[in-house]
């Protein structure tokens, strides 16, 4: 059983390719550290994805996350970066990722993310009564 932090995205195939379908993911646990002072910052991260081919495997999204705790970042840099690591390993037909920052220094701060492929077209929405 792997106890490390990892970079390494596993994937696995996409059960319905042929059908739109959202995924998502809540990290209520995050961890990263303040470039500035060294602190730790905590948040919670909402991945959602409308999958094409693949989907990413759980436990090594886990251990992707693990590889920010000893890191200093900004949280504007860290949400991109995962951004584009997660689509650059299952190349989504869409992914938002929201990144909830507690408090530092009396402020919040929240940073949302989006990546869409170029000829995918989202479904329309259906409103039910």
């Amino acid at each position: 059983m792997t106890t490390q932090p990892s970079t390494h995205l596993e994937t696995f195939p996409n059960p319905q390719p042929g059908r739109d379908f959202t995924i998502r993911i809540d990290i209520p646990e995050f961890t990263c550290l303040c470039p500035k002072t060294g602190q730790p910052d905590f948040a919670k991260i909402l991945i959602e994805y409308v999958p094409a081919q693949q989907c990413i495997e759980l436990k090594a999204l886990k251990l992707y996350m693990w590889t920010f705790r000893e890191r200093g970042a900004f949280h504007e840099a860290i949400t991109n970066e995962i951004l584009d690591h997660i689509v650059s390993a299952i190349n989504p037909n869409f992914m938002r990722i929201s990144a909830e920052f507690n408090v530092r220094g009396g402020i919040y701060t929240t940073v949302i993310v989006e990546h869409k492929a170029k000829n995918w077209q989202a479904p329309p929405l259906v409103m039910l009564p």
